[in-house]
């Protein structure tokens, strides 16, 4: 579990689940990013964490097994529905989904804390809307929660 405080709002965050994004947040172009792995890993020993994606390039298997993550396959046609499904089956208070498209954006808003990645691959301008933290790259996005003090820092009153 990660416990984040945030001064003045009077909100503790207690996280015990990931859910993050494939195309365009931790992959581009279906291949994993550097530093993902590592990242993951890390986050792995507090957090358990889920790879949602539709699969457009068909890496989602090996990249889950690579990160030794769950996979959960969404609908190309419903996924933003399906991934907002999902936190609602985890416990939504509890969780934190990493995206950056179209498809994310009701993920984002459904978790306690959404994180848009604006990469390589852009960005939906709605999932930055639902998100309450936008990051340039998936690498600042798992260091946020690898180093709270910084969701501290952006989120207090």
């Amino acid at each position: 579990m990660l416990k984040i405080s945030l001064p003045g709002r009077g909100q503790t965050l207690e996280l015990e689940n990931l859910l993050l994004d494939q195309n365009g947040t931790i992959t581009c172009d279906g291949v994993l990013l550097p530093g993902v792995s590592q990242r993951v890993k890390a986050l792995s020993e507090k957090l358990k964490i889920y790879l949602l994606t539709a699969d457009t390039f068909g890496s989602a298997a090996k990249i889950a097994e690579e990160l030794e993550i769950e996979l959960f396959r969404v609908s190309p046609e419903q996924g933003g529905e399906d991934k907002r499904d999902f936190v609602q089956t985890l416990e939504p208070a509890k969780t934190a989904a990493i995206g950056n498209g179209y498809n994310d954006h009701m993920m984002l808003g459904e978790a306690a804390l959404g994180i848009a990645v604006l990469g390589r691959e852009g960005c939906s301008t709605l999932a930055l809307k639902r998100s309450d933290i936008v990051v340039s790259n998936i690498e600042d996005a798992l260091d946020l929660l690898l180093n709270p003090l910084r969701i501290v820092a952006t989120l207090r009153a």
